[in-house]
């Protein structure tokens, strides 16, 4: 029987279970719910139950005789205190396919697991799933070995002898001018506007705009400060919302100007917001006061609902058919189609570093070609006439609905 109860510490609420060992000792151990103290009481509580039903003792195994694929399921319990609850989500997600059936089907010890066996996997994979999905595996892989080489349990990394699949170029759907216009008048009045705006203006991503606190906006110094994310995951098939007062990376939280027109938009959701509180009274939910995108009832709007609702919109208006991140590929776009150097957006973006930026965007960057072709204009001396010249007006960038890179318009050449 393991026991169990609440403890807080550094504001945050963690699970401290009691249980005896093998040998009858009794014993505790400390888990982090990663939930803050204030307005997570009710979750934490939950979070115990459901984990003293499934709490397990540590019991001591031997190495030697394990099955790689229990072995998987050893280091992702101790690997789940030491990443963030989304990211075990989706290690955890993974693992239950198709890596663990996998290997459990082959039977291979973790002592004997060679690097071809795991390059079999791999290219099974590659014939129903993207190679991006299959560098996802590897790093689950390699990151599990990697620990058993660290408690020396095998002497060499197998995973560390593989060919990694090359990481296809991703190239991202994105709206012009016209058509984000079009989207942000077609979401005026809607829970989805603010959403919106924030993904298409600031290029905020979905945790980010979700998680928007009224706290993060100066409107007396105009500036809107990303530190706040709201996720959604799935962990044995129920769905769990985490909000967490940190950001993807250091490079994700920014400071933004607040633009005068988005300001009125927020001072008018504010007070919209105070009048929806008056009105419901003891209804209203006072859990999520300090969050920008709420319902009537001031429920904080979940990511998942961003996600469902948004092609809906688009569906019923006759826009085209987009995902919500490609709101934050429309506004790079943008940016760049009105000569925003590729590191002001990467600053904007949030990135954590240039090459990221550069790699998503490099195939829209039209412009920058547009000044090297005419340096090279004007450095030569061409003999034909008349004397070649480069109008930038000709070379519009058209932006390429099938998913391809960005052509130059040259219907104004013969």
């Amino acid at each position: 029987m393991v026991a169990g109860h609440l403890q807080e510490k550094k504001g945050y609420f963690y699970m401290v279970l009691t249980y005896k060992d093998h040998e009858g000792k009794r014993k505790s151990k400390w888990i982090s719910t990663k939930l803050p103290v204030k307005g997570n009481k009710k979750r934490a509580q939950e979070m115990l139950r459901e984990t003293r039903k499934t709490f397990e003792p540590d019991i001591p195994v031997s190495m030697e005789d394990m099955l790689f694929d229990e072995f998987l399921g050893h280091w992702l319990e101790i690997a789940k205190n030491t990443i963030q609850l989304t990211t075990y989500a989706s290690y955890a997600s993974m693992c239950k396919s198709p890596i663990v059936p996998y290997f459990k089907d082959k039977k291979i010890k973790l002592v004997d697991l060679k690097p071809k066996d795991i390059q079999d996997f791999y290219t099974l994979q590659l014939k129903r799933v993207k190679a991006s999905t299959v560098i996802h595996y590897h790093t689950i892989i390699h990151r599990s070995l990697k620990y058993a080489m660290k408690i020396d349990v095998i002497p060499v990394n197998p995973a560390s002898k593989i060919e990694r699949p090359r990481q296809e170029r991703f190239i991202g759907s994105f709206y012009d001018k016209n058509e984000v216009n079009q989207l942000f008048e077609v979401a005026r009045g809607t829970k989805l506007e603010i959403p919106i705006l924030l993904g298409a203006f600031y290029g905020l991503r979905r945790s980010e705009a979700v998680g928007l606190k009224w706290s993060a906006i100066d409107f007396n110094n105009n500036t809107l400060i990303v530190r706040h994310t709201v996720t959604s995951f799935s962990i044995d098939g129920k769905e769990m919302i985490y909000a967490s007062d940190s950001t993807k990376n250091k490079s994700s939280m920014r400071t933004l100007p607040l633009v005068p027109a988005f300001k009125e938009k927020l001072l008018a959701a504010k007070a919209q917001q105070e009048s929806n509180r008056k009105l419901c009274g003891r209804s209203y939910s006072k859990e999520f006061l300090d969050y920008i995108c709420v319902n009537e009832l001031g429920v904080r709007i979940r990511p998942n609902y961003v996600t469902t609702a948004f092609p809906k919109l688009l569906e019923e208006h006759g826009l085209r058919k987009i995902r919500f991140h490609d709101l934050r590929h429309s506004c790079a776009s943008l940016l760049l189609a009105n000569n925003v150097p590729m590191k002001q957006i990467q600053d904007w973006l949030g990135h954590s570093d240039f090459a990221t930026t550069a790699n998503i965007y490099a195939h829209l960057d039209f412009n920058s070609k547009l000044v090297s072709a005419q340096a090279m204009v004007d450095g030569l001396n061409f003999v034909i006439e008349p004397k070649l010249e480069i109008q930038k007006d000709e070379f519009a960038v058209i932006p390429d609905r099938s998913g391809g890179e960005n052509k130059p318009n040259t219907s104004a050449h013969t």
